[in-house]
């Protein structure tokens, strides 16, 4: 396929390389020293386009490549609260955009299984929940993505939970989500039921960005030749 990647740092990098070994071609490479390259003609032939900017320019990003008639996967966060306006522009573009908080397969499978323990956990109101997430000091936001998609994950199940804090909280109803920025850690998500007898505890730790690169380039693959908004639940068949 010919990829455009909206964004070219460091995870834009990693997507580089992965889809290179899977004999992609990247026909354009958009960071902040080109922006004035992100045209409709520049964009000409570009089979898919993979955005991970950030929240100031995710939404237009995608917006435009929707306009311009190419599928588009994102992985920027801190920017969803205009998710649904992105999704109803791809149905009536009769466009294709899959967005997703973390594209690696093992998060996605971890998001499965926190699913079915928040389920189990339901009538077990002795057990109090927190959420955890580290990253790297250079992520701009907090809490990430995946931690947010793993609270309300919980928060469906839970009805003891009626929302998420970024902070800790002396309220019960509160789910916290505890952020931590330490260098070098490419990302780590735990959720932990604790009780006076004992403690429950789910965690994902990556080791570097392979994974979300693969991911990454498994849902361009995916979404390539089709129309509608995706999830990566249908590209890993979860």
């Amino acid at each position: 396929m010919n990829i455009a990647l909206i964004g070219y740092g460091k995870m834009g990098k990693a997507i580089e390389e992965i889809a290179l070994q899977r004999n992609h071609r990247i026909v354009l490479k958009i960071d902040e020293h080109n922006l004035s390259d992100y045209t409709r003609e520049k964009m000409a032939g570009t089979e898919v386009a993979i955005e991970f900017t950030g929240p100031h320019s995710a939404y237009e990003n995608v917006r435009q490549a929707l306009e311009w008639g190419i599928p588009v996967i994102c992985g920027s966060t801190g920017w969803l609260e205009r998710l649904e306006e992105i999704k109803a522009l791809c149905l009536q573009r009769k466009g294709a955009f899959l967005h997703t908080t973390n594209f690696s397969v093992g998060v996605n499978i971890f998001f499965e299984v926190n699913k079915r323990l928040a389920a189990l956990m339901a009538s077990h109101s002795d057990y109090d929940v927190r959420i955890t997430e580290i990253h790297h000091t250079q992520k701009r936001d907090s809490p990430s993505g995946t931690a947010i998609s793993l609270a309300e994950q919980v928060l469906a199940s839970l009805g003891r939970k009626t929302r998420w804090v970024n902070h800790v909280s002396d309220n019960p109803e509160d789910l916290e989500i505890i952020s931590e920025r330490v260098d070098p850690a490419p990302g780590t998500h735990r959720v932990r039921y604790a009780s006076a007898i004992d403690d429950i505890e789910i965690t994902h730790t990556a080791h570097s960005r392979k994974g979300f690169a693969l991911g990454a380039v498994l849902a361009a693959e995916f979404i390539a030749g089709r129309q509608g908004v995706f999830t990566m639940q249908q590209v890993l068949g979860l």
